[in-house]
């Protein structure tokens, strides 16, 4: 493949429901480009873009790829994503990268909760884009009943365009090029025909602000569209030089601009890192501004390191092709990059700029995993990390409290295929384990204890003696203090006390959980001149804690989470039914510009476990949600009963 100048390239990223058509495009432009000699199919497993092993194993999309096609003396760099909710990291990386989208969608199913998600995904980052109806060789395509459910859903910017557009052109498109530029808007209402070049140029002024988007179709596996997609394509996606500015900070943290220009220092920010068994890491890269030369030294702000690039080498799938630069515009590939990450910007030491990070959801399902051969904790940890190069919308956390390994991310999908990975690449295979709580302890009433530790065996003896007073405290941990008189408990044992209550403070009398907010006042005592210690005292601080916790009325307290859920009108019911079932309660409701509605809730962890695949089931996947902890509340007294039951059985087997 020859190297392409900024003005020659595209980048478009293809968005759209899984199994809309969008790696059967691929294919297509493909023979139609005279790179492959027989069309591939998903279900086959014999696709370009499609050639990871957990995607023919499972016949669908679960990373992004680059498949670059050549077209006219131009090339368009595809960015394949996946089209399931749990990757929707993958999209947004996709379109940081992009200058257009094309949004698919299957002419038998119609608009799919992906559709909508590509459609929202463009909005944010406010894309160019183009629909497809696909599949327009089956008995139940209509394109204009597609068009009409389209055109209703995202509005009157949607517009039905043929290739190649002839003189001839409807009103509703003659209307939206007008609306583009005020001279053509003064020449339509004069009833006068556009030209070509005003036709184009209306279209990619709007195209470009998004207030035209063209609709067309396709029969991609009968090879029907393909010319006119791509041509269309080539004619009014943005070239990088078009693209806006891409907004960052340098190296004293201050906001910056910068264009996408050739003649300028060199600057990239890796949107993907593929972990390949047997060439190492591979960071794929928009070059934003210069050029990027091989066996060139460039910075990474973020790791503070510089970086040597080996071989440049554009990818096709799994094919690799190498080139000795790549300019501004270009997606290109470099391997066996020592410190850089997905989100990285490279930039020469001369003109630093860290690019805006990439936009990754926060993690709504965790599951508690371990390895299956206990010995394997560690290569369990470093094969997580590894695969968190290639993919880091998910997270790996260690709870201290509960020593459980949790991994994160967006579902249920998404979360097997890591541990899938982890065993197929680290040889690490994993299980699934009941999630524990962090539960806590407090105490609701006060007591008056004494707390007596003697010990007398032949040689030294042991004695501490605390009169301690326990109440509930507005303290989160222990609030401590001393009233002592008389010289009862001499000074420098208070310490000890106060060592002593703390670490009981981390097992609760209930169920062996971390107690909170408790006031604890060491107010007498007694000691003896030759057997008392700080051993003596740190040991009879312990017993009065015991003793003063049980009788101080103490309960379990659960974790309260805060939720934020975007659900649309309809399903408004039954989300909310489905929350009073969990113990939650509705706090309010605040209609959104989308159309939608935000809940506010509450709820305790411990109905929440799974509560990103019961909502993804409600709404048929339209549902959303963020989570975060609220405050600790007491546990219902039948659920505490329970759970201390179960640890006083767990102690003593």
């Amino acid at each position: 493949m020859k190297g392409y100048t900024s003005e020659t390239i595209r980048n478009v990223a293809l968005l759209g429901h899984g199994g809309c058509g969008k790696t059967t495009f691929l294919e297509a432009a493909l023979l139609e480009t005279g790179v492959i000699k027989k069309l591939g199919k998903v279900e086959s497993g014999n696709t370009v873009s499609d050639y990871d092993k957990m995607e023919i194993e499972r016949g669908f999309s679960i990373n992004t790829s680059v498949v670059p096609i050549e077209w006219k003396d131009s090339k368009i760099n595809f960015i394949d994503t996946p089209g399931y909710f749990d990757f929707v990291g993958e999209v947004n990386a996709a379109l940081r990268a992009s200058e257009a989208a094309v949004i698919m969608v299957d002419a038998g199913a119609g608009i799919q909760v992906g559709t909508e998600a590509a459609w929202k995904a463009c909005e944010r980052y406010s894309t160019p884009r183009f629909i497809v109806i696909t599949k327009r060789d089956k008995d139940e395509f209509d394109f204009y009943k597609t068009f009409g459910e389209l055109k209703e859903k995202f509005g009157d910017a949607l517009i039905p365009l043929s290739w190649p557009l002839s003189a001839e052109i409807d009103e509703d498109l003659k209307e939206a090029i007008a609306s583009a530029d005020d001279e053509l808007m003064e020449k339509y209402f004069e009833g006068e025909e556009f030209t070509d070049e005003e036709i184009r140029k209306g279209l990619v002024k709007g195209i470009s602000e998004g207030a035209i988007v063209p609709v067309c179709s396709s029969a991609f596996e009968l090879g029907h569209g393909v010319e006119g997609l791509l041509d269309l394509l080539l004619t009014y996606v943005p070239t990088p030089l078009q693209h806006g500015p891409y907004k960052g900070f340098n190296d004293a943290n201050e906001p910056v601009e910068r264009l996408c220009l050739t003649d300028a220092p060199m600057s990239a920010f890796v949107f993907k890192t593929i972990v390949d068994p047997f060439v190492g890491k591979i960071s794929i890269m928009k070059v934003v501004t210069g050029k990027m030369e091989s066996g060139t030294e460039v910075y990474n702000e973020r790791a503070g390191k510089s970086e040597k690039l080996g071989k440049l080498f554009f990818m096709r799938g799994k094919e690799q092709t190498e080139l000795n630069y790549a300019e501004a515009g270009d997606v290109v590939a470099v391997a066996k990059l020592q410190y850089t990450q997905s989100g990285d910007t490279l930039c020469d030491k001369s003109d630093i700029i860290r690019y805006l990070p990439l936009d990754y959801p926060s993690p709504t399902y965790f599951v508690a995993i371990e390895p299956e051969d206990k010995g394997d904790e560690e290569k369990m940890g470093s094969g997580l990390n590894k695969l968190r190069e290639e993919d880091p919308s998910f997270v790996v956390e260690r709870n201290p409290e509960t020593h459980q390994t949790l991994l994160g991310g967006q579902g249920d999908m998404q979360l097997t295929i890591i541990m899938a990975k982890l065993k197929d690449r680290f040889g690490v295979s994993v299980k699934t384990v009941p999630q524990k709580i962090a539960y806590r302890e407090t105490i609701k009433g006060s007591s008056d204890v004494q707390g007596k530790h003697k010990k007398q065996s032949g040689g030294a003896g042991q004695y501490g003696d605390v009169h301690i007073k326990f109440s509930p405290s507005t303290e989160e941990g222990l609030e401590f203090s001393e009233e002592l008189f008389g010289g009862s408990v001499p000074k420098n044992y208070v310490p000890a006390v106060e060592k002593g209550l703390l670490e009981c403070m981390e097992k609760g009398p209930l169920a062996g959980c971390k107690c909170v907010n408790v006031k604890a006042v060491l107010y007498d005592g007694s000691y003896h001149d030759v057997d008392s210690n700080e051993v003596s005292f740190k040991l009879a601080a312990g017993i009065a804690f015991r003793k003063g916790m049980a009788e101080a009325n103490p309960c379990l307290l659960e974790p309260i989470m805060h939720m934020e859920i975007y659900v649309p009108d309809d399903y408004m019911g039954d989300v909310m039914g489905d929350m009073n079932k969990r113990r939650g309660k509705i706090l309010g409701m605040e209609p959104q510009a989308s159309g939608d509605q935000k809940l506010l809730a509450e709820a305790p962890q411990a109905e929440l476990f799974d509560y990103a695949l019961g909502l993804r089931s409600m709404t048929q996947g339209r549902g959303t949600f963020e989570m975060s902890f609220e405050r600790y509340q007491e546990v219902p007294k039948a659920m505490a009963d329970k759970i201390i039951a179960e640890h006083q059985a767990s102690e003593e087997k």
